[in-house]
């Protein structure tokens, strides 16, 4: 069984007058171990389909499979639990709390976990030695560069462990350089972890780390990128934020 299996996945919600279907029908198996990126127009169902791997949001019709579980069909806690050890979700705009230190903002999915305070501190440390910013520890999310927050964010995702990590359009807000340093990190945690990576994104460059791409229009994977994704995507590169690493 693949580790998550999407049967007849839909997800329906109205605005006004009109039904919106973010996802129809979708059919689709993630392997263990995977790197996938995620392509499409924007409200072509990517995001939706994030969140709903997450556990963040609850499918209309259709079934959705991690690790053998029907998430659909867990309680609000029992999901909140299963969620805090299974999926570790990245922000393109990061979710850092701008109180709290990169060690603290780190820390905070293990303050629900029944764990002792050294446990929770050498996690803490081994997160942000994996994503590389360890000499931050004790900087605020104003102290740090575009890159070095997405690094904290990362680190964040990384502390309970889980199986799967998420990516909302990770290099979305930020240069070139930092963008490639990010995908560097996120190619190292999934080869060298055996992290299961799945990564929304409009950046070209993300195709080029991924074993895996496909692309979705309308709430349904379609084979290849069309013609007019394929100029967004372009004009997406050509475009990205200016934040430094």
């Amino acid at each position: 069984m693949s580790l998550i299996e999407c049967r007849q996945l839909t997800k329906k919600y109205t605005r006004g007058d009109n039904e919106i279907i973010p996802l129809d029908e979708l059919d689709l198996s993630i392997e263990a171990g995977a790197f996938l990126a995620l392509m499409g127009p924007s409200g072509s169902g990517k995001t939706t389909l994030l969140n709903l791997i997450a556990g963040i949001d609850r499918p209309t019709a259709g079934e959705l499979r991690v690790e053998g579980t029907d998430i659909a069909r867990l309680s609000r806690s029992k999901l909140a639990r299963w969620r805090s050890t299974h999926i570790g979700y990245i922000f393109q705009l990061y979710h850092l709390v701008p109180v709290l230190t990169a060690y603290e903002n780190v820390e905070l999915p293990l303050l629900i976990q029944p764990i002792s305070r050294k446990e929770r501190h050498a996690r803490v440390a081994q997160a942000l030695e994996l994503a590389g910013i360890a000499d931050r520890h004790d900087h605020y999310p104003r102290q740090l560069s575009g890159g070095q927050e997405q690094r904290v964010a990362i680190a964040r995702s990384l502390v309970t462990d889980p199986p799967i990590l998420l990516a909302d359009e990770p290099t979305g807000d930020l240069d070139r350089a930092s963008s490639k340093a990010i995908l560097e990190l996120l190619l190292r945690l999934n080869t060298e972890l055996g992290k299961t990576l799945i990564i929304v994104t409009h950046d070209p460059t993300t195709t080029h780390y991924a074993k895996e791409t496909l692309h979705l229009e309308k709430g349904r994977l379609v084979s290849e990128a069309p013609p007019a994704l394929a100029a967004e995507v372009k004009s997406a590169g050509d475009g990205r934020g200016e934040r430094d690493a």
